[in-house]
């Protein structure tokens, strides 16, 4: 009947199994469409914002671009309306020639913008930036990309004016770089005069928005991060907070189980104590009774009785005695009529007599009503104890205190015996039986169980080289009065479902 415990815990404990997986599954169901939904939209969050880095590229450069035509339209403008009065003039064309390069190369703004004269053949005439090209024909010049530049520009020009992108040495840096000119024809000089911008500053602050762009990607894609792992953290802890729940819960039933199952063994405990006072009991009185009359019929008839019939009534007695003690030790009545106080009284006076051992029985603090459950525990441990105490300890003395604290309900069990080493004891496969039930007793009523012990001396009141006397073995079962209230009420519940009026 004691291995019937651990087989229902783990009865209780198996189906918990299936409860997990299916927690895992409500979890991954949970999990995967959010991670799932996030990343999708990432992905279009990366697409628009892409796109939207194309369009705001676009448009920042069409825009600069746009500005840059005006400005450089601009100043052109300006250089022709300077050359207009020379154009006019009725000096000889040499002369206005020569004194418009010299008006044109004091046009200039900045340190690279400024403005330069070509023949339509394609020889310059004006450079005041690269004053070692002047004279040279650069109509076969062609950039790295094998286009003809001066080509190009010339044939702009004689088109009516207009724009030509091209890439050309930058003055203050010596670098090649995309520069964007403004050209137009004087046909009467047979002339080309441009200006130009170079767009090297415009890729930088294209390059600029572009980390920006990135940059906001990034912090996009955190953000989306770290919702998905909010969201991962917060279903892990309601999963887990589910678990718990469910945990306690199981942990509630399994303690309910097994306070039911030992309710049930020590009912069927107190139906064979009552069948065996009542029945096995009864008959045996009877046939004691029998007997005697027989022995006493004999007697006055003055006739000397078997010697059979007197050892018949012997046997009857020590069968009566055992029947008494056995039904005793099933289910003592006083467990049920006096109390737990004083039911381990009894049990430490019964103990004393069989095996010779000092049992003191000591009550602490105000005793209070305890659910049977809780008695029963209680009892059985200290029979248990005892029983460790009187087949391993040899001890002599053993105090046996019940103490009632505002808390809790402690039981302990000191003996002054050779003591043993607990951890030994309860790693290995076959010993230990006894602790081992009394510690799976007290779990399944949400009560602690403790064992302490010195194995320092060999014998009963061994003392130690510094004079102090052995301390043997300390058990102590101890039961939180928050967990009796949840027995009371629990029982209380039970008895008013079944409709049975508790007393």
């Amino acid at each position: 009947m004691q291995s019937t415990l651990p087989a229902v815990a783990w009865g209780l404990r198996c189906p918990a199994i299936p409860f997990m997986r299916l927690k895992a599954k409500i979890l991954l169901l949970a999990a995967v469409p959010l991670l799932l939904s996030l990343l999708l939209i990432g992905v279009a969050v990366l697409h628009q914002q892409r796109e939207l880095a194309t369009r705001s590229h676009e448009l920042v450069r069409a825009a600069y671009m746009q500005a840059r035509q005006a400005e450089l339209r601009h100043y052109v403008d300006l250089a022709l309306s300077t050359l207009k009065p020379l154009q006019t003039s009725e000096a000889g064309d040499l002369d206005q020639q020569a004194q418009a390069i010299r008006e044109l190369a004091g046009l200039d703004y900045g340190h690279d913008g400024y403005f330069f004269v070509y023949q339509l053949d394609g020889t310059v005439l004006m450079h005041s930036r690269q004053p070692e090209l002047i004279g040279r024909n650069l109509w076969q010049l062609r950039d790295a990309q094998g286009r003809a530049t001066i080509q190009e520009l010339i044939n702009q020009a004689k088109a009516g004016g207009g724009y030509v992108e091209y890439q050309w040495r930058k003055p203050s840096t010596g670098q090649m770089v995309p520069k964007l000119g403004y050209v137009v024809s004087l046909p009467q000089w047979g002339w080309m005069i441009g200006t130009g911008l170079y767009l090297d500053d415009i890729e930088s602050a294209l390059g600029q928005l572009d980390q920006q762009v990135g940059a906001n990607i990034r912090t996009t894609l955190g953000w989306i991060t770290a919702i998905a792992g909010g969201g991962i953290a917060l279903i892990s802890v309601c999963a887990l907070a589910l678990n718990l729940s469910e945990h306690k819960e199981a942990d509630a039933k399994l303690r309910l189980m097994a306070r039911q199952v030992v309710q049930s063994q020590e009912d069927e405990r107190a139906r064979l104590a009552r069948e065996l006072h009542d029945g096995t009991s009864q008959t045996l009185v009877a046939g004691k009774l029998l007997v005697e009359a027989a022995v006493d019929q004999i007697e006055r008839e003055g006739r000397t009785p078997p010697p059979t019939l007197p050892q018949a009534l012997n046997r009857l007695n020590d069968a009566l005695n055992e029947v008494r003690d056995l039904s005793h030790s099933l289910r003592p009545a006083l467990l049920d009529t006096l109390g737990l106080p004083a039911a381990l009284a009894h049990l430490g006076r019964e103990f004393g007599e069989h095996t010779r051992l000092a049992i003191h029985v000591y009550t602490e603090g105000a005793a209070t009503e305890l659910p049977d459950e809780v008695k029963t525990v209680l009892f059985r441990v200290t029979q248990e104890a005892l029983t460790n105490v009187a087949k391993h300890a040899q001890a002599r003395q053993v105090d046996v205190v019940l103490a009632f604290e505002p808390d809790r309900v402690e039981l302990s069990v000191n003996d002054d015996g050779c003591g043993f080493d607990p951890d030994a004891i309860s790693q290995h496969p076959t010993l230990g039986i006894g602790l081992r039930n009394m510690r799976e007793r007290l779990a399944a009523i949400g009560g602690q169980f403790e064992v302490q012990s010195d194995t320092l001396g060999d014998a009963p009141g061994h003392a130690t080289e510094g004079g102090d006397a052995h301390t043997g073995t300390r058990v102590v079962a101890s039961v939180p009065r928050h967990q009796i209230r949840l027995i009371a009420d629990t029982a209380l519940h039970a008895a008013l479902h079944s409709g049975v009026h508790p007393l």
